[in-house]
């Protein structure tokens, strides 16, 4: 079993090495290099968000960057989850200049039951966002980035969730959930919950023993819940999560993001606390994005050392003009 699991994750690795060559920017000094990428997600919501959102798209082509990430409900909940809406999204993601990772939210799928949304399956739903935007090894957009998605890592479970992604840029490690909120699919499917959560914490692990393994230093994550309650304990949904996160954290040197969405409330700082110890995750750092009724994105500086890996957070602009 030992055995097994040191050739998954040689196999990783390997494969992590291969995308490093193809990704990594060339023509730096390879012990310090910097880079940046957008993070967005809750919208378009509407048909006046869905104006803003194309002239946040061209703003972002403007923009230096070296990729974008939308983290999920790309529509309202509302809005009728339909073939149509989808492959008009999948085609405005098109249009990025840079490469475009999607995540999935809960407004696309597992909220589809509903029947201002037409009351379609939610699995079903989700069965085609896989097939729309989760079909190959590259990211949506104009430019190349290859991703590795978790059923193609030999000795991992998981070949049912294509949506579960990675790539190596900047030597810092980026990954993809699907964890959508409020609750994670808990109330009205507790057993797809449960069964995609196994698969979620593997992809996890995965993760930081590939960082671990690589010697990087940083990890960024990424999903559509928001973890966290108000008062900055886990919600209840996601505690176990929170706190395989903390232990994989606090065994990792290195720094880690957690970008998500969920709650329409941009804020960057500290954010999870040891289950046991009840303090801080010192080398752990959050960061939601902006969401309906605001169409904005977040620019996410990185700079990375041999040793280190640092994110200043910037505010977008939405059509051309600076924020307050």
């Amino acid at each position: 079993m030992i055995a097994h699991a040191g050739r998954a994750l040689a196999a990783c690795a390997l494969i992590a090495l291969s995308m490093a060559a193809a990704a990594a920017p060339g023509g730096g000094d390879a012990e310090h290099f910097e880079y940046s990428f957008a993070a967005l997600g809750d919208t378009p919501y509407s048909t006046e968000e869905e104006q803003q959102f194309i002239a946040m798209l061209a703003e972002m082509n403007r923009s230096g960057l070296a990729f974008v990430v939308h983290v999920g409900d790309f529509k309202s909940a509302i809005t009728v989850c339909s073939d149509e809406l989808y492959l008009q999204r999948r085609d405005w993601f098109g249009l990025s200049h840079h490469p475009f990772v999607y995540v999935p939210g809960d407004n696309e799928w597992t909220d589809c039951w509903r029947p201002f949304a037409a009351a379609r399956d939610p699995l079903e739903r989700l069965g085609k966002l896989r097939e729309l935007f989760f079909n190959t090894d590259q990211a949506l957009g104009q430019a190349r980035l290859a991703l590795v998605r978790q059923g193609e890592v030999p000795g991992l479970p998981g070949a049912r969730y294509p949506e579960h992604s990675r790539w190596l840029y900047g030597r810092v490690l980026h990954a993809t959930f699907n964890l959508p909120g409020p609750d994670n699919n808990r109330t009205r499917m507790p057993d797809e919950a449960a069964q995609r959560t196994v698969a979620v914490r593997e992809w996890m692990k995965s993760t930081f023993a590939l960082a671990r393994e690589l010697k990087l230093p940083g990890i960024v994550l990424f999903m559509q819940a928001n973890p966290w309650r108000r008062n900055g304990m886990p919600r209840q949904s996601f505690a176990e999560l929170l706190q395989e996160l903390a232990a994989e954290a606090e065994s990792f040197p290195g720094s880690v993001l957690v970008v998500h969405g969920d709650t329409h409330r941009f804020r960057f700082g500290p954010a999870l606390t040891d289950p046991v110890t009840r303090r801080p995750v010192k080398n752990v750092t959050r960061l939601e994005v902006y969401g309906s009724p605001v169409v904005n994105w977040v620019r996410v500086h990185v700079t990375v050392t041999a040793s280190s890996a640092t994110f200043a957070i910037t505010p977008g602009s939405r059509f051309g003009e600076p924020l307050p």
